[in-house]
């Protein structure tokens, strides 16, 4: 977030959403805080009116007419100023209405400021009807008077107690709109703890306070005309003090649920998840921490899925499971070589960019294969490729899956692919692991197998049907896959003392034994 300049707008379809929430936040504010302190005007004057009046005095004025149009005039006054000074606040959302303007984070400030300046506004018009209805009942009596002072004290602060909750809530939608998702909050706000207790404080231990000066007030020469204004504070500070803690438990309950929900369809596999931050506490740094969480988490999936494109699948849980390290094992396992025929005249004779389209096309049809069978591509050579069936992950039948999948990629290649590829397979005992430096490495596959299986695949060029293996590879499948495949002659590969025996796909058998002889006699 920059400093005092604009900052990313965290909504989308600004102009609407927005006009729409600064719409909303005003008419509530601008209803919603006369209504709080209307109503404490009026248990106030129900309380002397009603439940603690006091007594008659015929030489005095009358009471309750002269305080209540003193309490209308001066709730006008009072209004009047309050709307005034809170002309400040709001600016920002009537120019959120106006505007299409980024907000900036003078923005932010200002609507996280809304809820204590309503408060101190409320306080300021409290405050100062203490002293001017002080002096209005003093004609009455000194008694009657610090009792409607000390009744506007506990109101007041009951009052400023609801109007923090009530203001607080009515700018969570303007506030979500302004914080960052992802960034915290400097700490302006009341923490959990010291929000609780004030709202009980406020909205219950004041009006318990007040329970227990009233005979300090006032005594009455009946003790039992004590019952009615106990009873009626009593009955106050139930209603507020269930009012505000039910305000202060839906402010904790419903982010904390919307943190539960997103957190489920996290564990479900849903990354696209984010809950909205519209809180400047520990709640909302809990928030922007969970998203801050699940950015995390859909950065390390896609790099997660970057590596496996990049090594393989089974290489890349390898590496995250168990760690990396530089060395191998001796595994066993089946190599597969596959590689085009003519690349080099292809080259001369397309545009690069053909070309390029042709190799990605062949390579998906290979990778595609290759992994329906179990294996892996665990390289690509230039316009050719290896793969590997038992490494790292062991396959039972690794020669079965490579001969299965030799014969799929011939097959396929060959009525959708105009490009003509040689593969050879063999089977055998290598070492597969990290080769390389700690900077830099790569999961490989050394030993005789992949040699034999690259030998047979220079072979299988030559050849009908482009296709070879070694017979060791046909018998150790075993049926039902060996009876695909015939076993006949041998050739001495590039590089081994000793021959192989071959095998074709049985389609081709009678056109790789004439090809056989031919190289024979030659």
């Amino acid at each position: 977030m920059q400093g005092h300049g604009t900052f990313a707008c965290w909504k989308r379809d600004v102009p609407e959403t927005r006009a729409r929430i600064a719409r909303r936040v005003l008419g509530h504010l601008r209803f919603g805080m006369p209504a709080a302190n209307a109503v404490g005007a009026i248990i106030v004057f129900l309380y002397f009116a009603w439940a603690f009046p006091p007594e008659s005095k015929p030489d005095a004025f009358g009471t309750y007419s002269v305080n209540a149009i003193g309490g209308v005039i001066y709730f006008a006054l009072a209004a009047a100023f309050a709307t005034w000074r809170g002309e400040h606040a709001d600016q920002v959302l009537k120019r959120w209405i106006a505007s299409d303007a980024p907000s900036t984070d003078e923005d932010r400030r200002q609507i996280m400021r809304i809820p204590k300046l309503m408060v101190a506004l409320s306080a300021i018009n409290w405050g100062v009807a203490i002293p001017v209805f002080f002096l209005l009942n003093l004609d009455y009596s000194l008694e009657l008077a610090w009792d409607v002072a000390g009744s506007l004290f506990m109101a007041g602060l009951t009052v400023c107690g609801v109007v923090f909750l009530v203001a607080e809530r009515i700018t969570r939608p303007a506030l979500a709109y302004v914080l960052d998702p992802r960034e915290p909050a400097e700490s302006r706000a009341l923490g959990i703890a010291p929000r609780i207790v004030l709202t009980w404080a406020t909205l219950s231990g004041v009006p318990l306070i007040g329970i227990m000066t009233i005979p300090a007030g006032r005594l009455p020469d009946d003790p039992a005309d004590l019952i009615a204004p106990i009873v009626f504070v009593a009955g106050i500070a139930l209603v507020t003090g269930l009012f505000g803690m039910k305000v202060v438990a839906q402010n904790i309950a419903r982010p904390v649920r919307s943190l539960r929900h997103a957190m489920d369809r996290v564990g479900e596999g849903d990354l696209g998840v984010e809950v909205e931050v519209n809180d400047a506490s520990e709640i909302g740094r809990l928030q922007a921490g969970f998203n801050q969480m699940v950015d995390g988490l859909r950065e390390r999936e896609r790099l997660r899925d970057l590596f496996g494109k990049q090594v393989g699948d089974d290489v890349a849980r390898e590496a995250l499971e168990r760690g990396v390290t530089l060395g191998g094992e001796q595994k066993t396992l089946a190599a597969l070589f596959i590689d085009i025929v003519g690349s080099t005249a292809l080259a001369a004779r397309e545009r690069p960019e053909r070309v390029v389209d042709l190799l990605n096309g062949f390579f998906a049809a290979v990778v595609e294969t290759v992994a329906d069978h179990g294996g892996m591509v665990n390289k690509f050579e230039g316009d050719g490729a290896l793969c590997v069936f038992g490494a790292p992950t062991p396959h039972d039948d690794y020669a079965a899956a490579a001969l299965a999948a030799a014969r799929e990629l011939r097959d396929r290649l060959a009525d959708a692919s105009t490009l003509d590829a040689a593969i050879g397979v063999s089977c055998g005992t290598a070492v597969a692991g990290n080769v390389g430096a700690e900077a830099r490495y790569e999961y490989t596959v050394i030993g005789d197998p992949v040699n034999e299986a690259s030998r047979l695949c220079e072979l299988a060029k030559h050849r009908p049907g482009r296709t070879l293996a070694s017979a060791t590879t046909v018998e150790q499948a075993g049926e039902p896959e060996a009876a695909n495949w015939e076993i006949d002659g041998e050739a001495r590969l590039r590089g081994r003392a000793e021959p192989t025996r071959l095998a074709y796909p049985v389609d081709y058998a009678g056109e790789q034994a004439e090809a056989g002889e031919a190289a024979t006699a030659a």
